[in-house]
């Protein structure tokens, strides 16, 4: 059975840094490939980011390009997204995703992803 559980959200002031984890069991990173959303209130579940099961390779969306680094600790089976510069448009709740690589098109959408964690908040506020 696939678990996925995000930690790390919390309350940051604009400019201010996060850094959210998303430990994994049941599924291998060999296999599996992790990606990041979040869904503002009143919005539309969106892409933060994704690595890639082979070669680890990270892919993100441009509104948080440049100031957002996924990467993986496959020994703990963990995904973390390292957020820095931190802007009020970014709070939401933040969502650990993981699917089967091979029947991936679209690391991007979030209907290309089987499992899914319960979301962790993420408010920028002063």
């Amino acid at each position: 059975q696939v678990q996925l559980a995000e930690s790390g959200g919390g309350l940051v002031q604009p400019g201010g840094s996060l850094r959210l984890s998303c430990a994994s069991s049941g599924l291998t990173f060999n296999t599996h490939t992790m990606g990041w959303f979040r869904q503002a209130p009143g919005k539309e579940r969106e892409f933060v980011a994704a690595i890639r099961s082979s070669g680890g390779y990270t892919y993100y969306a441009d509104s948080v390009k440049g100031r957002v680094t996924m990467s993986r600790d496959i020994a703990k089976n963990t995904v973390f997204l390292q957020m820095n510069n931190l802007k009020p448009e970014d709070t939401a709740v933040y969502y650990c995703a993981a699917g089967i690589t091979p029947f991936m098109r679209d690391f991007g959408s979030a209907s290309e992803y089987n499992y899914w964690g319960q979301g962790t908040q993420v408010t920028v506020s002063s």
